[in-house]
């Protein structure tokens, strides 16, 4: 089976005859039809075996994931995704690790109505690279650049379950629940889409709290205070580990959860919550004083220097 064979067989049917695409797979280029007054967001991402997803990990999990990062991006910007492009690097065309991996692309993509448009294929290690297409409406994206003294930071969801997972498979330890928030995470598209409007800054959470909140922080020029014992566990991370201390650096600095997290003032917080079918937690406020702080419920200090994950370090 040739790479063109490939992409009949596994992907031509994952672009929808009514998603604003004019010429999607089968051409050089892709002609796609964007939303009168809408602004493009447009996100990219590269999944690599033994870096992004273990060595093992279910061909259906990998392509749920190498998708689902994208459109977690696409959340943070409060856009609405539209269409996706594959370039896909196989060892070899394995039929039954490609039906598997197009359906676990597929059942995302479909939740989210997005069309893949466009890729290549090619022989290498294995490697996903997905870039994601969204819109929003002109002037109205999440910047990272707007938080405000004396928002509430906020995180949807729960933090730590994927660093954990991940921390538990290196010792030998699998634990289905925590796997599942690794190989399978929700990206919060409809929460970025309802709090558009409401929130003054977001990012997601692929790198983790400690990794990805100064980026807010730097972009609007403020500070931030986190207090650790307001962050949100799971059931399940809560099981494992008991003790704050001894889950507070998954839930910091462990990344992977790609939850939101989002700068709201104090008076929007009842109608955001309202608008959302997932938990909205406030941990921290911003602050005039630059830099990222960490205390307990208490007010007192705490001390935590993992700044969370980073390529190349």
């Amino acid at each position: 089976m040739d790479e063109f064979a490939l992409i009949r067989r596994y992907f031509a049917g994952l672009t929808a005859a009514s998603s604003g695409v004019v010429v999607g797979i089968g051409d050089d280029a892709a002609l796609l039809t964007p939303t009168p007054d809408q602004q493009l967001a447009v996100t990219c991402d590269t999944l690599i075996e033994g870096r992004h997803f273990p060595v093992g990990t279910s061909a259906y999990d990998i392509g749920w994931k190498a998708l689902a990062v994208n459109l977690s991006d696409l959340a943070a910007m409060g856009a609405q995704p539209r269409w996706f492009t594959l370039a896909l690097s196989l060892p070899q065309a394995d039929p039954g690790w490609l039906a598997e991996f197009s359906a676990g692309l597929r059942a995302l993509a479909d939740r989210h109505s997005v069309a893949l448009v466009g890729g290549d294929t090619t022989r290498g290690s294995l490697s996903i690279t997905i870039t994601a297409l969204g819109e929003s409406p002109a002037g109205m994206a999440l910047r990272r650049s707007g938080a405000q003294v004396g928002d509430c930071v906020c995180v949807t969801g729960t933090l730590g379950d994927a660093a954990a997972a991940l921390a538990l498979l290196d010792q030998g330890t699998r634990d289905a629940e925590l796997l599942m928030r690794l190989n399978r995470p929700e990206p919060r598209v409809g929460a970025g889409l309802a709090l558009r409007t409401l929130a003054h800054a977001a990012i997601d959470l692929s790198d983790g709290l400690s990794g990805d909140l100064p980026h807010i922080l730097e972009a609007s020029g403020v500070g931030a205070e986190i207090d650790v014992d307001a962050l949100p566990a799971s059931v399940a991370l809560r099981r494992r580990y008991p003790l704050r201390d001894a889950r507070m650096r998954y839930q910091l600095a462990g990344g992977d959860d790609y939850e939101l997290c989002l700068c709201i003032p104090p008076d929007r917080l009842d109608h955001a919550r309202a608008r959302l079918d997932v938990p909205l937690h406030v941990v921290g406020r911003i602050t005039a004083v630059r830099g990222l702080r960490y205390v307990d419920a208490s007010g007192a200090t705490i001390v935590f220097n993992h700044p969370g994950f980073r390529h190349f370090e």
